[in-house]
């Protein structure tokens, strides 16, 4: 029986891609399937901020950043916190991505036309001592374009491959099995589902009309994660984090359903970590939804009060960036799925930002004049419209109309007013001088050292409470689904294992599907900006390692 192709790569997402790149470059034929249709290329890359974790960059050197490859490694072990015999992969893809990250990656990136915002992020800042969790220094390196621009070069190469005959894009085709014939996996087949004209994003179909059998010589499996499968994320949820929530947002469209990872299993390959998920503590619901229970994280500045349910300020440092999951941890040991943050309109305006490429059409649509005009507004205007239209926001003059418009929201009276005032009034006597016991303060002001944060996120110390700084605001925040961190075991070459370590014959694994190498590369914890950037190293290393393996 001949091959239809040479590999058959299942996911269109960013992994998918820069794979099917890679082949193309290697003059391999591809046939790439997706589920979706062809408007949703990219997957949720294209719905990112387009954040990408590099070490000792120029854009880093210039912001007064001293990074090394030693220090980016030190780090991610601290947060990665690897315990685990399955571990093994997982280490030495860690090793390697810090390698790229701190070598080549830029470099390879910009041949490619990807160029970063001058000012570098300083995401997930930890909070505990040097060999713990968290970014020493900041890394998260912004896309000139965000998610878009992340996929945008990849799309091209594989587009090209299209124009040349080496690739065919089969949309609407969703893979229910892998099987072997001659020994090695090369046999997929599948459902074709019906046309359709639904918008990236959005739901499309799922009605049958036909089916479909391919063959080829290796399979690369880049089909993302489950953070659009609810039931999947509960069933997965670790005890070390609690009960999950009864209401969870969705970061990611509702197609993130996980079930190519069951379809890889059934054939052989060996899942692992499935317990270590990465979901943010910020999420808002979106006022104007693409998807169902579309979520929209706050990525924050340091100088919010954040409270539980009742009021209470969260315990050091589970400050406003600085440890998801151990805020995440606390959320879920309180009795409630949501917190609150409690700010001013100075604080939102210089420190908030929305994750998404739809939400910062500056970054995205590469206008230099809208992120001046950005930064010069009093408010942002994609956070303006969740102040003014989002159901998650209060917005009021005073203290005691902000308490009564939290506990109408929620409707369970948990807030009570005194109580809150003294919390904020004596945080507010804290900023009075220059010395203070509060550790948040200490934050925020070791923050603003960062040049970086003093231009565009962090807010001048200032009393919470001063009417000029008005209005009071107070966003509660859900708990929203996004990344699974575990994944099917591969190794350096991305083959994928089986429970007994050999390599599954024919098969291999990138992006989100295979932890983002190894079958979780972040452990644990991530330090933020190594999900995309995982796609493309894992990507690219299995489209290569599939075309050397081939005849």
């Amino acid at each position: 029986m001949a091959y239809d192709a040479d590999v058959i790569v299942i996911g269109a997402g960013l992994a998918g891609l820069v794979a099917t790149a890679e082949l193309v470059d290697a003059g391999r034929t591809v046939i790439l399937l997706d589920q979706e249709p062809e408007q949703s290329m990219g997957g949720q890359a294209h719905w990112s901020f387009g954040g990408l974790f590099l070490v000792d960059s120029p854009e880093q050197r210039r912001m007064r950043i001293k990074d090394s490859h030693d220090l980016a490694l030190q780090d991610w072990y601290g947060t990665a916190g690897f315990d685990r015999d399955e571990d093994h992969w997982p280490r030495q893809w860690a090793e390697a991505y810090v390698d790229f990250a701190a070598g080549e990656k830029r470099s390879w990136l910009r041949s490619q036309g990807m160029r970063f915002f001058p000012v570098v992020g300083w995401a997930e800042r930890g909070g505990y001592d040097a060999n713990g969790h968290g970014n020493s220094v900041p890394r998260f390196h912004i896309t000139w374009g965000t998610g878009p621009g992340v996929v945008a070069p990849f799309e091209r190469r594989v587009r090209e491959g299209m124009a040349k005959g080496l690739v065919q894009a089969r949309f609407r085709h969703r893979v229910t099995g892998l099987a072997r014939s001659a020994g090695a996996v090369d046999t997929v087949t599948g459902e074709i589902l019906e046309e359709s004209g639904a918008e990236r994003g959005t739901a499309s179909s799922r009605e049958v009309t036909g089916a479909f059998e391919l063959r080829a010589q290796a399979v690369v499996v880049t089909s993302g994660g489950i953070g659009g499968n609810h039931d999947l994320v509960r069933a997965q949820w670790p005890e070390r984090l609690g009960t999950p929530p009864e209401k969870m947002l969705s970061g990611v469209p509702a197609h993130v359903d996980g079930l190519m990872l069951g379809i890889a299993e059934k054939a052989g390959a060996h899942h692992i970590n499935r317990d270590r998920m990465w979901h943010y503590t910020e999420g808002i619901e979106n006022w104007n939804p693409i998807w169902d229970k579309h979520g929209i994280r706050i990525l924050p500045g340091p100088s919010s009060l954040w409270l539980d349910a009742r009021g209470k300020r969260l315990p050091v440092p589970l400050f406003p960036g600085f440890d998801t999951l151990g805020t995440l941890e606390h959320i879920m040991g309180s009795g409630y799925g949501y917190t609150w943050f409690v700010l001013d309109q100075k604080i939102i305006g210089k420190e908030f930002a929305l994750s998404g490429s739809e939400q910062n059409p500056d970054l995205t649509g590469k206008s230099v004049r809208d992120v001046i005009g950005r930064a010069r507004a009093d408010v942002p205007g994609p956070v303006k419209a969740f102040m003014d239209k989002g159901v998650d926001f209060v917005v009021e003059k005073d203290l005691g109309a902000l308490v009564r418009g939290m506990n109408a929201l929620t409707g369970e009276g948990l807030i009570d007013e005194e109580a809150l005032r003294r919390e904020i009034t004596a945080r507010d006597r804290e900023i009075a001088n220059p010395f203070t016991k509060d550790l948040q303060i200490t934050a925020i002001n070791g923050a603003r050292s960062y040049l970086g944060d003093k231009l565009i996120r962090t807010a001048k110390p200032h009393r919470i409470l001063d009417p000029a700084a008005g209005p009071l605001i107070a966003v509660r925040l859900n708990i929203l689904t996004r990344k699974s961190l575990g994944g099917l075991e591969t190794d350096l070459s991305s083959r994928v294992l089986t429970d007994d370590g050999a390599p599954l014959p024919g098969v291999y694994a990138a992006g989100e599907a295979a932890g983002f190498g190894g079958g979780g590369v972040h452990g644990y914890r991530a330090l933020e900006g190594t999900f995309l950037g995982g796609c493309i190293f894992s990507g690219r290393t299995a489209g290569r390692a599939a075309a050397r393996a081939i005849g």
